[in-house]
């Protein structure tokens, strides 16, 4: 794969005085400049569990997933493995596995990562508060597809389904997401 993205920058760009639509986004690299969307609560510095904002910070890519029972596998130099039954993420500060992959059933509240609403079809963990994992400071930010409403994410970067194939053709775990 030629042309891979070391760097890919996200910019908000729907931030009115009334507070709405702080979720509207750009993801620039090179000429390329594409909409997406980030956390209701827009882009900010210090990231809180459960605060549905986006960290302003640089991560990038440890692993994917894919859902193999709606589609086939990304082309991608990331390392990728289908979403399995059983498969959630533990978003509960204090929890010996907080933002870590976890198998259901969980005692600890978690997020199914097979979801319905097809978000989760192709999602990235992006390395966002992962060593140290700092209790509080978020969990599970993902790159992720877009809801259908063009709505905000919890926190995560979210694009169009029809985009992402493209994207992940150019991404390797040295990629750079720069939330600003």
């Amino acid at each position: 794969m030629s042309g891979l993205l070391s760097t890919i920058f996200v910019d908000r760009c729907g931030f009115r005085k009334d507070g709405r639509e702080r979720h509207v986004a750009r993801l620039r690299f090179g000429m390329v400049s594409l909409p997406c969307r980030i956390g209701r609560s827009g882009i900010v510095h210090l990231k809180r569990e459960g605060d549905g904002a986006t960290p302003a910070f640089v991560m990038h890519p440890v692993r994917g997933f894919w859902r193999a029972d709606r589609r086939l596998r990304p082309r991608t130099l990331l390392p990728m493995r289908p979403i399995r039954k059983g498969d959630g993420w533990c978003e509960v500060p204090g929890d010996r596995n907080y933002n870590r992959l976890v198998r259901k059933p969980y005692a600890a509240s978690h997020e199914d990562m097979r979801r319905e609403d097809r978000l989760y079809d192709v999602v990235l963990e992006l390395d966002w508060n992962r060593i140290p994992r700092r209790q509080g400071r978020g969990s599970a930010i993902f790159f992720h597809l877009t809801r259908e409403n063009g709505g905000p994410t919890a926190g995560c970067i979210a694009v169009d389904p029809r985009r992402v194939d493209f994207l992940l053709a150019r991404m390797d775990q040295r990629t750079r997401f720069v939330v600003r």
